[in-house]
């Protein structure tokens, strides 16, 4: 359903150089950019997320209760993709860990502090 995600930036190379990192670890490469936008996929049929400058000229702002969810497959992928993103300087906003039956996640903002999560479903423990 979801084509790509956009986030605001007031530094294009520095968000560039932050997500070309960051979206290396699952395999995303830039596939479009222009003087204002850079978009990361790991397919170009897939889902993509972008950074742009904001159409009206007015600094980047974070959208309250806005967050892009990246999915992996595993939670060891999580555990190092939410790893790589505190390294590149982002701040914490809930360490990778589970977050109820089948469901595990890191949470974290980029350094212009757009939210985000990395997660991947897991089986849940069967019942006794």
């Amino acid at each position: 359903m979801i084509g790509y995600v956009t986030l605001g930036t007031s530094d294009l190379a520095r968000a560039g150089n932050f997500y070309d990192a960051l979206l290396a670890e699952i395999g995303a490469k830039r596939h479009m950019e222009s003087e204002r936008f850079i978009a990361w996929a790991v397919r170009p049929d897939q889902p993509a997320l972008g950074v742009i400058l904001p159409h009206d000229g007015a600094p980047a702002s974070v959208g309250n209760g806005t967050m892009v969810a990246l999915v992996v497959d595993s939670p060891e992928k999580v555990d190092r993709l939410y790893g790589k993103a505190i390294e590149l300087g982002s701040r914490c906003e809930g360490p990778a860990g589970p977050r109820g039956p089948g469901f595990y996640a890191g949470y974290f903002r980029d350094l212009d502090g757009n939210k985000l999560n990395v997660f991947c479903m897991i089986a849940a423990p069967a019942s006794a």
